[in-house]
């Protein structure tokens, strides 16, 4: 279990100084928003093109894992939904957050520094294929439900539409598009533009989990617990399980991809997830899930990979 430790420990001691220095005034939350952007169009961006552009096409591309991912976040979603929306009786825009909430991960700041240490240059490719899921399925889906409930004039259709236009503005989207491209074709980037975008990449870790944390600064559950329990429980309990039992049917893939997607699953929802709340008047409740879900996700996560490592033949775990 040490050896677990020496994995989340220094990911929750980096999520904790970025608080700490949030919370002390050292930094402010606007700094937070900016060192944010920073990640998600230029370093986070980066980190994605070249684990995917520096592989052979048949290394990046797994249907079978984009399938099975898919089809356990969907389900984690529509299980979610339909607790809140039949179970509880709320709203379409708040089940819609819930499902959206339960069933897209922070892969990018939490799930990547943790996977990079576990399977190391393959964790780019686990990452690069669950972002495909979550942004071009889950996010878009958790949108177009959450704006039609305060939008009844609006069909459906249309605001699909308008998540996927707003998508497409999305760096991290074009990084991924352009990865598989060179990676098809066999390209690679010429030496001096190859070393500046690997100056990005390697920026990524360290500063994402610094802003999550100082993203956490000034969150509160107050009152909340009991809904956003709820919440937490099926995103670090049950998508993981869902999702570990597609990879489990459709198998055919690598090891370290199903290693992946069961730990890519089991991370805490999204840093944004507040942001996409406050257009509906939730930000509130979606800060409060995920100030919930994150510091509970350190104990989840230790013992998933705890867990993990007693499988035979997947080795999570590092030390002696």
């Amino acid at each position: 279990m040490l050896n677990i430790l020496t994995i989340t420990a220094p990911i929750y001691l980096s999520i904790g100084t970025g608080y700490v220095a949030t919370r002390s005034g050292f930094f402010s939350k606007l700094d937070m928003q900016v060192f944010g952007r920073f990640v998600l169009n230029f370093a986070l961006p980066a980190m994605l093109f070249n684990a995917l552009s520096l592989r052979d096409f048949q290394d990046v591309l797994h249907p079978r894992y984009l399938l099975a991912y898919a089809l356990g976040s969907v389900m984690t979603f529509a299980i979610g939904f339909a607790m809140w929306r039949y179970g509880r009786r709320e709203s379409l825009t708040l089940s819609a957050l819930v499902g959206m909430g339960v069933s897209c991960s922070n892969s990018g700041y939490v799930g990547y520094p943790i996977l990079l240490q576990i399977l190391g240059p393959e964790a780019g490719v686990g990452m690069a294929l669950t972002l495909l899921v979550e942004n071009l399925i889950i996010i878009p889906l958790g949108i177009s439900l959450a704006d039609s409930g305060e939008a009844q004039h609006a069909s459906w259709q249309h605001t699909v539409l308008a998540s996927f236009r707003r998508l497409l503005k999305i760096p991290m989207l074009w990084a991924i598009v352009g990865g598989f491209v060179f990676s098809m074709m066999g390209w690679h980037l010429p030496e001096v533009l190859f070393k500046a975008v690997n100056l990005f990449a390697l920026t990524c870790v360290g500063i994402a989990l610094f802003v999550n944390g100082g993203s956490l600064v000034g969150m509160h559950v107050v009152g909340q617990m009991q809904s956003v329990a709820g919440i937490a429980l099926c995103k670090l309990c049950l998508h993981p399980v869902l999702v570990g039992v597609m990879l489990w049917t459709f198998g055919g893939m690598d090891v370290s991809l199903q290693i992946a997607g069961v730990l890519l699953a089991s991370m805490p929802m999204m840093g944004i997830y507040p942001i996409l709340g406050q257009r509906h008047g939730q930000e509130g409740f979606c800060a409060a899930a995920l100030l919930v879900t994150t510091v509970a996700s350190f104990f989840s996560i230790s013992l998933l990979l705890w867990g993990l490592s007693q499988v035979p033949g997947w080795h999570v775990a590092t030390g002696g």
